[in-house]
């Protein structure tokens, strides 16, 4: 028990010959010049700011643009089959979804099952649509297989829109 307190003491002592006894703030057009004297231990420490940053989200594209026609679906079973709160890839869609989930479906020729480049789970830069619904979006959907070059925006019935827009712009992004 000794020999560890005797160990501890010494690295505690050898740390404080090697870290700086004074510290003094950078020059700032207010400084006076005065040195602050630190212990051996804040010396160590790496100094923390006060505030957060916000960090920005960033993606990045790693793909072609795809050129595609925008339409707008429903979670209901005349535009799904018979069990519409249940995506291609198994995820469940809440019973107050919305366009603010940013959900979409993808024409099987854009998926990769079926030879396209996009899988479920991809996110994708949506642009040509409109102000509010040009954005990022994940893939959780597949449309009927007589769409070509189509996606589909998941939208709630209380939201009122009908959108059928050619000339969309698709590219997969990732997050950095």
């Amino acid at each position: 028990m000794n020999n560890v307190r005797l160990l501890i003491d010494f690295l505690l002592a050898a740390s404080a010959l090697t870290s700086p006894l004074f510290y003094s703030a950078p020059a700032t057009p207010k400084a006076t010049g005065l040195v602050k004297l630190i212990s051996p231990l804040e010396a160590t420490r790496r100094p923390t700011t006060t505030r957060r940053e916000k960090k920005t989200k960033s993606f990045i594209p790693h793909s072609l643009k795809y050129t595609v026609t925008a339409t707008i679906y429903e979670a209901v079973p005349g535009q799904t089959d018979d069990e519409p709160f249940v995506t291609a890839d198994n995820s469940h869609i809440k019973p107050h979804y919305g366009t603010k989930k940013r959900w979409m479906a993808l024409s099987r020729d854009l998926l990769k099952p079926w030879g396209g480049e996009f899988q479920f789970g991809d996110t994708v830069r949506v642009t040509g649509i409109s102000a509010k619904l040009d954005g990022v979006y994940t893939i959780h959907d597949t449309m009927n297989k007589r769409h070509h070059h189509c996606m589909d925006v998941l939208a709630h019935p209380s939201e009122n829109l009908d959108i059928f827009t050619k000339g969309v712009k698709i590219q997969k992004v990732t997050l950095e």
